[in-house]
């Protein structure tokens, strides 16, 4: 069957929804929440994206994502593998955490952005946890309400739909999620309007217009292993093989980072082929990407098989 072709043009805003793998639990305390928080802020330092809203539920997230140039893909991947990892390290464990992949649904921020920052910060109200949002510890309401700091969380935006003036921005915004407390499950902001857009007919145009519509490779460790060692002129026995000599080394950090981002794929399955440990390839990947920061050869490889499969 046909790839999809991904919804990501620079400014787009999701309505994000993970959940756990058979609607069990992601989040056992207050530990596993603020470890969360913190991947959330690094993925924010990373790759540039604004986190308009969010609320942690025992069994699943909703986030409102505004992203850059780098692809809601990258970031949710990268911050469900890294919570993934923390989590199995800590109950001393393997197997997914996550129930497959992320759901996101495209939002016209014109249109509903106040909308949907309401409908995420009044998810435990009407799961009936809590009667006021203020009172659930776990949303980005009560930043909203400078009840807390959240330096990762993006306010200002929505509050400026409110008013100019600070204080009255949120008083009126904690009348709009007063408003919204009796309203029910809505379920165009699950399933979009057309498709996985939520819009009117204008909206969804300039989306379609937008949408990146190159085929990417397949991407299966063969496929990664082989666009790689083209790269550098190397076998995969030569890079399998190669122990710490520069190229077959940093084309191994090169594969490891790529299966690192892409959901369905694993350092574990990768190690098998490379005949090493989850653990020395994930060290393989911090070593490759803070090189590819200084040294334009590397950069260069790396760019152009991000190009590739992410």
């Amino acid at each position: 069957m046909a790839r999809k072709p991904r919804l990501h043009y620079v400014g787009a805003l999701y309505h994000v929804m993970v959940r756990g793998n058979d609607g069990k639990n992601i989040f056992a305390n207050e530990e596993d929440r603020y470890r969360f928080y913190l991947f959330l802020q690094e993925g924010v330092e990373k790759f540039g994206h604004r986190i308009h809203a969010f609320c942690l539920m025992d069994n699943h997230v909703h986030l409102a994502i505004q992203v850059g140039d780098k692809p809601l893909s990258r970031i949710m991947q990268n911050l469900c593998f890294r919570y993934t990892q923390w989590i199995n390290s800590k109950q001393k464990k393997v197997g997914h955490l996550f129930q497959g992949r992320y759901k996101a649904i495209v939002v016209d921020a014109e249109s509903y952005l106040a909308e949907l920052v309401r409908y995420i910060h009044l998810n435990p109200v009407r799961a009936k946890i809590i009667k006021a949002p203020e009172d659930y510890r776990w949303s980005g309401h009560r930043a909203y309400m400078r009840q807390e700091t959240l330096p990762w969380l993006t306010t200002e935006w929505v509050l400026s739909l409110f008013s100019q003036r600070l204080n009255t921005a949120r008083g009126k915004y904690a009348e709009f999620i007063n408003e919204g407390k009796q309203d029910g499950h809505r379920q165009e902001f699950h399933k979009g309007t057309e498709g996985r857009i939520l819009g009117d007919d204008t909206f969804i145009d300039k989306v379609l217009r937008n949408i990146e519509q190159r085929e990417k490779k397949s991407a299966t460790i063969d496929a990664i292993i082989t666009e790689v060692g083209n790269l550098y002129g190397l076998t995969e026995k030569e890079i399998v093989s190669g122990g710490k000599q520069r190229y077959p080394s940093e084309a191994r950090g090169l594969i490891a980072y790529i299966v690192r981002e892409i959901n369905g794929l694993s350092l574990a399955d990768l190690g098998k082929r490379m005949k090493r440990d989850a653990s020395s390839l994930s060290h393989a990947v911090e070593r490759m990407v803070s090189r590819s920061k200084r040294e334009d050869s590397l950069g260069k490889r790396k760019k152009h098989v991000e190009k590739e499969f992410l």
